[in-house]
């Protein structure tokens, strides 16, 4: 038999595993333990039509693409999700990638299918935008249709799951990337509305397809640490459900191997090795009642010793996706570490299936415990558009990022209420979730009746007061450590509209120097003579132009031409504009050109940079613009405010202690070190160290570089 003959077998037989594993008649026979026949016969008919459309259309692997739908659609079935989402998930790439519009959806299944599959459609491809601001604008999509129906979130989270189980099948820079995304956004958005099923394995699905070899090395390495774990899980499951019964206490004892990547996740958190990881069991104790929960503990705790401080109370302080449980750690047989979940039958309900609960065959009543999943998705998604619905498709993907936290802490207001906060959120974010304008006015916090810096990280149990100022206003430094999505939409927002501001006050500077070289003072123009001006550039009133001037967007020499009757005036030659007098205080619309770090007393001029401002460069910089018209006349304010970075070389012996020495001379001048390189110290007899230090002036350069130059064994010290 030849090598074709063996392909086409192999890949005929290959087809056939995959018709009996994701085929209509294997997801129909999961169907019928919950649905009506009607139901089902709906879901058939989206089948075939899924079918008809998608005819030709192959994955990756090889197999026709309507097996990837119906895959998913056998996921959602096995959480027992209703007939609208399943014909959704059999329909969810049609309206994406064949000529079938939402409209041709929605006639045949109605409007909710339409609306289910236009939401998990990606946006095509628009001019203009990248590949990441796409995939950005594609999600936000996603979550807004999610403020619709949550039902959207559930098909799209399925179709991850599928995807990342036939990842195999793409090139490896796919599977990183899509890996990585899986972990960074779906994976936490899982953990957020509480489908615990689904985020447990796409972690672990990521996990091997970013970092493979760590996979398997860990994996190895947990069954040789456990080693016949079957038989240890049955003995501590039979020695505590017989412990429950003796109680009196009806319960189901469940136990499991922890997920690879949480092991993953705790060895790297905690910075420990394998051999320190002893928890690698887990047990759960699913009991009728509440109180039974808090009895359970008891009865655990009595079979086998509590580890000090190994205990969470998630029943009286539920997480901000609903979860509740009780959680305690003991010391096992063998001395292994045992994590003991306890939880009633709806918490575990709700722990495993998050939103889903709420859709899900024979599970009470929707205005009961089932909903309450749905309530907490709804408010944490209006919230997020709240805070982050204006920003730009990049910023709100990282918003979200920073708003998808696992962990949680718990502190107090001085009033005694509990606030939940994010694992690492600051005083600065506690002050934002209080109210936005607190978070605005706040100077300095007191924990525990101790004053603290503003970027101290908060720890459950702790009193957090906040001090305010009236004047005192937003720090950009705050971005660097704030981790909620309110705080850092609401400090981005009032550093762009003070952009805003000082992009207007610089441009009417601008204007005006530009005005006065052609003889015409600004403040002698009528009020009819800006009209033509503004209408010709699509603004609405000189404020707006103010702004673009001063953003770079417009250049004022050329916009003062526009002012004059006769447009080609001689005096319109922009190098012999007055100069602009630098302050240092012009804030974020002018910026310090890193390649040559100009300094006060440097000769400097501007190059115009559109939504950057004006950059000054050093006026002998070979990375400034060339062009004439680009140039911006400046010259250094008698008085400068502020430090200003510049770069110096120290050539000197390799000699021990040197850098200790360079250093303390730096600091000594009132110069601070900003950044330091050094070379490979076996380079020989003499090195290079590259300093960024703060100055105030070029006098205080050459004062700093004197000092350097007297220091022993130093041979050289040069400004770059």
């Amino acid at each position: 038999m030849d090598l074709p003959v063996i392909n086409r077998l192999s890949t005929a037989l290959h087809k056939r595993s995959v018709v009996r594993e994701f085929g209509i008649e294997s997801l129909v026979k999961v169907l019928d333990e919950y649905l009506p026949e009607d139901q089902i016969a709906d879901v058939r008919r989206a089948y075939e039509f899924g079918a008809k459309h998608h005819a030709g259309q192959n994955r990756s692997s090889g197999e026709p693409y309507i097996y990837h739908p119906l895959a998913v659609a056998r996921i959602l079935a096995e959480m027992r999700m209703d007939a609208t989402t399943l014909m959704a998930a059999i329909l969810h790439d049609v309206i994406e990638d064949t000529e079938v519009s939402k409209d041709r959806v929605a006639m045949v299944f109605g409007k909710d299918v339409a609306d289910l599959v236009e939401g998990v459609t990606k946006i095509g491809k628009v001019e203009g935008l990248s590949r990441a601001e796409l995939q950005a604008e594609s999600f936000r999509k996603l979550l807004l249709a999610m403020t619709h129906d949550l039902r959207v979130i559930l098909v799209k989270l399925a179709d991850r799951l599928h995807n990342m189980r036939t990842l195999g099948a793409t090139e490896p820079e796919k599977r990183i990337r899509v890996a990585k995304e899986t972990l960074q956004i779906y994976a936490p958005i899982a953990q957020r509305l509480g489908i615990h099923t689904i985020r447990t394995q796409l972690e672990d699905l990521a996990f091997a397809n970013m970092h493979p070899e760590r996979h398997r090395v860990l994996e190895r390495a947990i069954d040789d640490q456990i080693g016949d774990s079957k038989n240890l899980i049955k003995g501590v499951e039979s020695k505590i459900a017989k412990a429950l019964r003796e109680e009196g206490i009806g319960a189901t004892v469940v136990g499991r191997e922890k997920n690879i990547y949480s092991i993953y996740q705790k060895m790297r958190r905690k910075k420990m090795r394998l051999l320190q990881v002893m928890d690698l069991l887990g047990f759960r104790i699913i009991v009728a009642k509440v109180d039974d929960c808090y009895r359970a503990l008891g009865v655990v705790h009595h079979v086998y010793k509590p580890v000090p401080g190994g205990f969470d109370d998630y029943i009286a302080n539920s997480k901000a996706n609903g979860y509740q449980s009780l959680h305690t750690t003991c010391i096992g047989p063998e001395g292994h570490k045992i994590e003991v979940q306890i939880r009633t039958r709806e918490m575990h309900h709700i722990a495993d299936s998050g939103i889903a609960a709420h859709w899900q065959y024979k599970m009470g009543s929707k205005d009961g415990v089932s909903s309450a999943p749905q309530v907490r998705a709804n408010e944490w998604l209006r919230g997020l558009f709240d805070e982050l619905g204006t920003a730009g498709s990049l910023e709100f993907i990282e918003g979200v990022k920073v708003d998808l936290f696992p962990d949680e802490v718990y502190v107090f207001t001085p009033k005694g209420l509990i606030r939940r906060m994010p694992k690492g959120a600051t005083s600065v974010d506690f002050a934002y979730s209080v109210h936005s304008e607190l978070g605005d006015r706040c100077v300095a916090a007191r924990i525990d009746g101790s004053l603290e810096p503003l970027n101290t990280p908060l720890r459950s149990g702790q009193t957090v007061e906040i001090i305010t100022a009236r004047h005192a206003r937003p720090n950009a430094a705050w971005l660097n450590f704030v981790k909620t999505a309110k705080a850092r939409s609401h400090i981005r927002n009032f550093l762009r509209n003070q952009r805003e501001d000082e992009a207007v006050r610089l441009g009417r500077r601008l204007i005006e120097i530009a005005m006065r070289d052609l003889g015409v003072p600004l403040g002698k123009l009528r009020e009819e003579a800006a009209e033509p001006v503004l209408k010709a550039y699509g603004l609405k009133d000189m404020e707006e132009l103010y702004a673009a001037i001063g953003t770079g967007e417009r250049l004022a020499p050329l916009v003062a031409r526009h002012f004059l009757p006769d447009q080609n005036s001689s005096k319109s030659d922009t190098s012999t504009a007055a100069p602009l007098a630098i302050e240092g205080t012009e804030g974020l619309v002018v910026d310090y050109a890193r390649c040559c770090r100009p300094i006060p007393g440097d000769d400097i001029r501007g190059n115009v940079s559109v939504g950057r401002g004006i950059v000054i460069h050093r006026i002998d910089c070979k990375h400034a613009k060339a062009r004439p018209q680009d140039w911006v006349p400046l010259i250094w304010a008698d008085q400068v405010l502020g430090d200003y970075l510049s770069e110096i070389r120290v050539h000197a012996l390799n000699q021990r202690g040197l850098l200790a020495r360079v250093t303390a001379e730096i600091t000594s001048s009132e110069s601070s070190i900003e950044n330091v390189q050094m070379p490979d110290r076996a380079g020989g007899e003499t090195i290079e160290i590259r300093f960024i230090i703060t100055v105030k002036s070029r006098v205080h350069l050459a004062h700093v570089m004197r000092r350097l130059h007297r220091l022993d064994g130093v041979e050289k010290v040069v400004r770059t």
